[in-house]
């Protein structure tokens, strides 16, 4: 044991020191879980761990017999809806309309007639050839064919109206809550399969075809390289120069040259000791969490918990 404690605190062969005058942290990743708000068995997962996607590539597909099952039936709905919406909107049909029209046209002539005979009558009345009574069967009859004419213009303008004002506005409501239908269904439909909302690294995958997927568990993890930020802890005197929007520099072994970040927070309560030391030193001082993020696709071939070393920008 005591062998093993000698050697552990020796310094690593053929490693460099590491700078003091930096300010220690590492790597953190915000993952994008991507995931169906709806559940269903995994039919196909499009992505492999490690791989690189573009925004809008494929992830995963869940079965959606039943959703689109459903959507036909919504679409079947809607048009069945319409054709009634229309269906009282277009009144009677053109032969209704027509035989109504005819029978206007033979009251008319029955008006036109009596109103003819009416007017005989009268002559025969003036000249004492017929009596009252025979003049006032003719002018009831006269009447009465005229009421009749109106009594068909009235039938055929109804028949060209449609349907009545409530009827129409319930049908219109039902068409309306229809089309809602549709939407929903449409739209359960499309979620089923998913695609990256971002270019990223498909950094895990947590689920196998076959399986079971509950609502709104996540299948596929991306990191998209903009997530990636440089945490850091910086003693309280040096924070007053680390505002955010400040550009520092983020230093990591193996790479040849600094990457450029910009600070995008700072915490405002302070630590004790950062949660992780990389450093042999076991030194109890005040720090604060600062964060930085790179920009475009600086951070593209870094990785989450990689130890950094962070200085100002000169």
């Amino acid at each position: 044991m005591a062998v093993l404690l000698f050697l552990g605190a020796l310094p690593p062969s053929g490693c460099a020191k590491r700078d003091t005058g930096a300010w220690q942290g590492y790597l953190e990743a915000e993952f994008v879980q991507v995931g169906a708000p709806l559940p269903g068995r995994l039919e196909t997962l499009s992505v492999a761990k490690g791989r690189r996607v573009e925004a809008g590539a494929a992830l995963f597909a869940l079965e959606s017999v039943a959703e689109r099952a459903a959507l036909e039936e919504a679409r079947g709905a809607l048009r069945s809806a319409e054709a009634r919406l229309a269906d009282l909107g277009k009144g009677a049909r053109p032969s209704e309309i027509a035989a109504i029209e005819s029978q206007l046209a033979e009251a008319k002539a029955r008006a036109d007639m009596a109103a003819l005979d009416l007017s005989r009558q009268q002559q025969l009345l003036a000249a004492t050839v017929i009596s009252q009574d025979d003049y006032d069967r003719s002018r009831h009859a006269s009447a009465a064919a005229a009421a009749a004419v109106a009594q068909i213009e009235a039938n055929l303008a109804t028949a060209r109206l449609g349907g009545r004002a409530d009827a129409l506005a319930a049908a219109r409501a039902e068409a309306v809550s229809a089309r809602a239908a549709v939407d929903r269904a449409q739209w359960n439909a499309s979620q089923m399969a998913q695609t990256a909302p971002r270019a990223g690294l498909v950094f895990d995958t947590l689920y196998r075809e076959g399986e079971y997927v509950p609502a709104g568990r996540p299948v596929v993890v991306l990191l998209p390289p903009e997530f990636l930020k440089a945490r850091f802890f910086v003693p309280e005197p040096a924070l007053a120069a680390l505002k955010p929007g400040a550009a520092v520099r983020v230093h990591m072994d193996g790479q040849a040259a600094p990457l450029e970040a910009r600070v995008s927070h700072v915490s405002p309560s302070p630590e004790y000791t950062p949660p992780v030391l990389y450093n042999r030193e076991n030194r109890a001082k005040l720090v604060f969490m600062v964060e930085a993020v790179f920009s475009g696709e600086a951070a593209r071939d870094l990785h989450p918990g990689q130890p950094v070393d962070v200085r100002p920008a000169e």
